[in-house]
């Protein structure tokens, strides 16, 4: 009978031989693989810490802010782009919450993303804010799926209080930004601002740049920082959905800064657009989340304000 060379060693041997001892030893079972985290449902209400009636609305990455009072509800964006029931689906969650009839529907600015989908909080009655621009360039562009602000409720360049039941919202205009409509909503009870794409909460910008104003967005948020407030729903969530603070906007007005800095020798060299964009980097930032998809379009925009005066 064959024997194999294990078999045949005496026990001492084989017990003082750890190669052999390892390799009569039975394999470990495989771990078992990670659970893959679960994804967030595509449709959601949280209530802002440390508030009472201040709700976000999510709807996949978009979001927009509620407020409600005993005499009816403030709601922001109906955030339905290429969401047929969107705008219903918002209102019905507001009725999860209160039954108190929708009085206003304030859009942050005139892009479709955020506004569209608002015929649901029309046909409940609610009166649609904007401010002056974004109702003129909504007028012009007639899209079918976006409802057009009243024109009485239209918010001029000094600005605008809503007050109902006891809240106070402050719509404030600080010229352009992200778009040349943005309207900054502040809750100075709750110390809370609802202020939409021109400062990202803990990500690189994006696709967003492609109308966007980089010195005038500084100002902007220099502007956002001397506010007295303490949480900013941005209208896109952080990383793992969180809200923002100062050290979000802080850190955005820096990376603008620090963006500047480094295409202005590549634009001042004459290397734009290809050249300066290809040599464009920001690599403190490269690992915020949105950095590699991001990089190309603050590139091109950057590369078009010191390259070219636009």
């Amino acid at each position: 009978m064959k024997h194999t060379l294990i078999h045949w060693l005496p026990a001492a041997a084989l017990a003082l031989s750890p190669v052999l001892a390892l390799a009569q030893a039975p394999a470990a079972p495989a771990a078992a693989p990670a659970a893959p985290a679960a994804a967030p449902p595509p449709i959601a209400t949280t209530k802002v810490p440390g508030t009472s009636n201040v709700y976000v609305f999510r709807n996949g990455g978009h979001q927009a802010m509620f407020v409600v009072t005993d005499q009816g509800v403030i709601a922001t964006d109906p955030v339905a782009y290429g969401r047929p029931t969107g705008g219903q689906q918002y209102v019905d969650e507001i009725r999860k919450v209160t039954d108190k009839p929708i009085r206003y529907l304030v859009y942050s600015h005139h892009h479709f993303d955020h506004i569209a989908g608002g015929k649901a909080f029309k046909d409940a009655g609610a009166k649609v804010v904007a401010h002056r621009r974004a109702y003129e360039r909504l007028k012009l562009l007639n899209d079918p799926h976006t409802v057009l602000p009243d024109a009485d409720e239209v918010v001029e360049d000094r600005g605008r209080v809503l007050r109902l039941g006891g809240v106070i919202v402050e719509l404030s205009y600080h010229g352009v930004n992200h778009s040349d409509s943005t309207l900054v909503m502040r809750l100075p009870q709750e110390r809370v601002v609802f202020i939409v794409d021109t400062i990202p909460v803990g990500t690189f910008p994006a696709r967003g740049l492609i109308d966007f104003h980089p010195l005038e967005s500084e100002q902007f948020m220099e502007k956002v920082l001397a506010m007295d407030w303490d949480t900013l729903i941005p209208g896109h969530p952080g990383p793992g959905g969180r809200l923002g603070t100062k050290a979000d906007v802080r850190e955005q007005l820096q990376l603008l800064r620090d963006a500047s800095e480094a295409m202005k020798p590549l634009a001042y060299a004459g290397k734009c657009w290809d050249q300066g964009e290809r040599e464009f980097a920001l690599p403190k930032y490269q690992n915020m989340p949105g950095y590699a998809a991001g990089l190309p379009f603050l590139a091109r925009r950057m590369c078009g304000l010191w390259g070219r005066g636009t």
